[in-house]
């Protein structure tokens, strides 16, 4: 019966002057059920089950259930998900390459065929996250940047040279060229994928996951994708389907239209903490109501970005006229936006006024009700309105590290100007990452706002370390176009790279004044920055608050300098006659904004993407040897052969309960994966800081995290190493340390580990809610694993760190309801014992042994969060990757 269905749906159309294959879901509903009311995004999951039926892997059970799914909104089934492609940043794709490189070494040494290690999923990795912002606020900023990226990270780039090569289906866009997202969302994403199999062109939804968690970015284009671990994406390239259980969808109304003066990056924010509260966390949230007709593509875009930021999977904009209109914009080609017609029309895809299809549960805004806001001090979801950001500002002193007795603001040189620098100063104001610098909307915007400032005399205060860091080269076209970069220049926002910069870390050194003063005056001072994440000791060691705005304001906050001036009234500065400039007397009107958007032309994509996996000079010059397997160098500190295969035979051992284990730290709420694996700066008196200089690398040098991602010695050392984590076993100190217990001494998380492990001590973790938000991070369940932790106890987790965990073949248990680590007065002296985990079971309710230091023993049962027989399965074999190299040499 299934393979006749999918026999029967079999069918063709036409588009442009070419003939598609593909599988109608009309056809599929008659034989299984009306699926008119099904959410879009689920019809998407419908024809991928649809296409992929085969009585094994997808069964007709799976198809019904999806059907079924409309009368209750819910579905307890697990399926599994074949994406088209998978999408990779550099950060996360060079761990996946070397873990590639090193399945192929594992696979030979078990008497496979290396060969077979190769992607059977077409892959895309883009580096972008590599450059930093050394230089700032010159005409040399670019280039300087740029050879320094190249410099710094030239054996990285060398290996991923290598695996071009080594790999099939395997594409790298050089540096300098993009953000991922971007690229993606201009160029990669197709909206309907095709491919030519046996002389036939066969049409499909466009699928893929990818190693950012804001790979939801493309749901705008209409393309269902979202972010996974870098474990779970290796799978994918290597033709695993990806375990999932039918998801909820919530249905998102818009209604209205925003006011003037309000921007994507308000809407976005507001957004945000609308689902953020909702609760929608590892749920689908759909976009729907006739407000979309006015919702240009990078408005949704903007929005469907920030979808790890409220927890969501995924965030999905149905395909309508807009999204052809900016296949169009873009250069995509006729046939191609034919076909993505004609296609979701046929299938049911296409959005059409006034459709109310079922969701789990709905929510509505009205556009015209949304404010102008930012986000922080340190949460993307910590919405604030303009006119109480010095109010917020001022209510963050109530975290310990902001308390002080400063008295008095230091007077500082710097660039021929002496000023004091006070609490609350602006040393970032970056317009980065992926969230705005796809929309030409807020850049325009920000541009403009920057030419009246100009004309009004207004400069940038000289404390501000201010940077313009597109998603794409096309960005640096339209704004010269519209005459705008020169003015951006003189406010000191100058190009400094094509790249992700500010947002994931790569801040750059602040000037030394600036930092002694800060250092010496332990001064709370703030970042703004267009981006997504705004967490803890993420943009700069040395800015403990951190806030979220659009292009425009991140301009203001530069001219202003100070987050503890309400701009909603007070002056930006003076004119050249010294009268107050309010942001009202130089915000741009809509209709500037919309004569300045109008200049964004398709000959700038073609230009900028034809020749896009090229590379510069210094890309085109880098050489390496064609070879199936890695030649690892001995003393590399960037890439390194990585232990996990060492001791893997055929045959998986059985699992063993966990005895005696002990408690390596105890954490709190939002603990997010840039806490467990930073990407940033590599601090010189840390473990990873200390490695680094035995092996002859000067501080200047140690580049961040995320560049080290290649080398398991460095991560591992920075596992939990956030200068902002804080271990409630040592309270009020900040950083990476533990009590180790045996001998209750203090001690960096690293080096307890490696004393717990010299003594055959198993680890655990226990933290509180959402733990592991944010970044899509495989170095956060990896470091965890070679820490020698087994399990972590949470109250939640967020979705893809569980699923990483897993993956890496740890436990993770989560505390039953109105138990936490506070009822049950946890040290940190305790001792965990787990037993059955030889016949574990789906969300089992698993016993766990709590014996506290006076030898009293508190007994209870806790949920396992291993929720598909898939995940199952991994765990067993000791994690994904040994699963699937168990099954190469099958």
């Amino acid at each position: 019966m299934s393979l006749s269905l999918r026999t029967d749906c079999a069918s063709t159309l036409s588009a442009g002057s070419k003939h598609y294959e593909y599988f109608s879901l009309s056809k599929a509903a008659k034989q299984l059920g009306d699926i008119s009311n099904l959410p879009k995004s689920l019809k998407v999951l419908f024809e991928n089950l649809l296409r992929h039926l085969d009585g094994k892997s997808v069964v007709l059970k799976d198809l019904q259930a999806m059907v079924d799914w409309q009368h209750i909104g819910h579905a307890e089934r697990e399926i599994a998900y074949q994406p088209a492609r998978v999408l990779m940043q550099d950060f996360t794709g060079v761990p996946a390459v070397v873990d590639l490189a090193a399945m192929r070494e594992a696979v030979q040494r078990l008497g496979g065929e290396v060969n077979k290690v190769n992607p059977l999923t077409p892959v895309d990795l883009i580096i972008d996250h590599s450059v930093m912002v050394d230089e700032f606020a010159t005409p040399q900023a670019f280039t300087d940047n740029v050879k320094f990226e190249m410099q710094r990270n030239h054996e990285r780039y060398l290996f991923l040279r290598w695996g071009q090569k080594a790999f099939n289906r395997f594409r790298v866009v050089p540096p300098g060229t993009g953000i991922c997202h971007q690229v993606n969302l201009e160029y990669l994403g197709k909206a309907v994928w095709y491919e030519e199999r046996d002389g036939k062109l066969f049409a499909y939804p466009d699928t893929l996951v990818g190693t950012d968690s804001h790979t939801t970015m493309i749901n705008g284009l209409g393309v269902l994708g979202w972010g996974v671990g870098g474990i779970e994406a290796e799978a994918a390239m290597l033709g695993q389907p990806i375990s999932m259980l039918i998801p909820d969808v919530v249905g998102f109304k818009l209604t209205g239209k925003l006011k003037e003066g309000i921007t994507a990056t308000d809407l976005v924010l507001t957004v945000t903490q609308m689902l953020r509260k909702h609760g929608v966390v590892g749920k689908f949230v759909e976009f729907y109501g006739d407000g979309l007709a006015d919702l240009p593509l990078a408005d949704r875009a903007t929005i469907a970005n920030m979808s790890p930021e409220y927890g969501a999977t995924c965030v999905f904009f149905p395909v309508d006229e807009i999204t052809l209109s900016y296949m169009r914009l873009t250069g995509r080609s006729e046939d191609e936006i034919a076909l993505v017609e004609n296609y979701t029309k046929t299938q049911g895809l296409w959005r059409h006024p006034g459709e109310e299809p079922i969701f789990t549960s709905t929510l509505t805004l009205d556009l015209a009700s949304v404010e102008a806001s930012l986000a922080g001090p340190k949460r993307p979801q910590d919405r604030v309105e303009l006119s109480q950001v010095p109010h917020a500002f001022k209510n963050s002193v109530d975290l310990e590290l902001n308390k002080s007795t400063k008295q008095h603001a230091p007077l500082v040189s710097y660039a021929g100007k002496n000023f004091q620098l006070q609490e609350g100063a602006v040393v970032i104001a970056a317009i980065t990452s992926c969230t705005n610098t796809s929309n030409p909307s807020v850049l325009m915007a920000a541009g403009l706002l920057a030419k009246k400032a100009v004309e009004k005399g207004l400069e940038r205060k000289p404390w501000v370390k201010s940077s313009l860091a597109p998603g794409s080269k096309v960005v640096t076209d339209y704004l010269a176009k519209a005459g705008l970069t020169d003015y951006l220049n003189q406010l000191g926002f100058n190009l400094v790279g094509y790249g992700c910069t500010t947002c994931i870390g790569n801040s750059g050194p602040l000037p030394s004044p600036i930092e002694e003063a800060i250092k010496k005056n332990d001064l709370t001072v703030g970042a703004v920055l267009s981006g997504n994440r705004n967490f803890e000791g993420r943009i700069h060691p040395l800015v403990k608050t951190n806030w979220l705005a659009s292009p425009p304001l991140v301009v203001a906050y530069a001219l202003a300098g100070n987050m503890q001036i309400n701009l909603a009234d007070e002056p930006l500065g003076q004119d050249k006659n010294g009268n107050d400039v309010l942001l009202k007397d130089i915000w741009p009107t809509s209709q500037e904004i919309a004569n300045a958007v109008q200049l964004v032309k398709s000959d700038m994509f073609h230009k900028e993407y034809n020749a896009v996996f090229d590379g510069d000079e210094a890309w085109q010059a880098l050489e390496v040897k064609s070879s199936a397997t890695y030649s690892w160098q001995p003393d590399s500190t960037y890439i390194r052969n990585p232990p996990f295969f060492d001791d893997m035979q055929l045959v998986p051992a059985p699992i063993t309960d966990i005895h005696g284990a002990h408690i390596l730290a105890i954490l709190g709420d939002s603990v997010t994966t840039d806490h467990i694996s930073p990407a940033g700066n590599i601090k010189a008196d840390s473990p990873a800081g200390h490695y680094l200089q035995s092996h002859g690398v000067q501080a200047k040098d140690f580049n961040s995290y995320g560049s080290r991602r290649g080398n398991h010695e460095v991560m591992m050392r920075g596992t939990f190493a956030n200068i902002r984590i804080r271990n409630e076993m040592l309270p009020g100190v900040e950083g990476g340390f533990t009590r180790y217990i045996p001998t209750q001494t203090q001690l960096a998380i690293y080096d307890a580990a490696m004393q717990y492990q010299q003594n055959k001590i198993p680890l655990a973790i226990i933290a509180g809610k959402e733990y592991g938000s944010g970044s899509s991070r495989d170095w956060a369940a990896k470091g965890t694993l070679l820490l020698g932790i087994r399990v972590v106890i949470a109250e939640s987790y967020e979705r893809i760190h569980r699923s990483n965990l897993i993956g890496m073949g740890v436990l993770p248990l989560e505390f039953p309801a109105n138990v936490n680590r506070k009822t049950l007065k946890l040290t940190g002296d305790e001792i965990i014992d787990i037993a059955g985990l030889q016949s574990i079971t789906l969300g089992e309710m698993i016993t766990v042994t709590i014996t506290d230091k006076n030898g009293q023993i508190m007994t209870m049962a806790m949920r396992c969060r291993i929720d598909t027989m898939t995940e199952l399965e991994y765990f067993r074999h000791g994690g994904i990757l040994h699963y699937v190299i168990r099954q190469m040499v099958k």
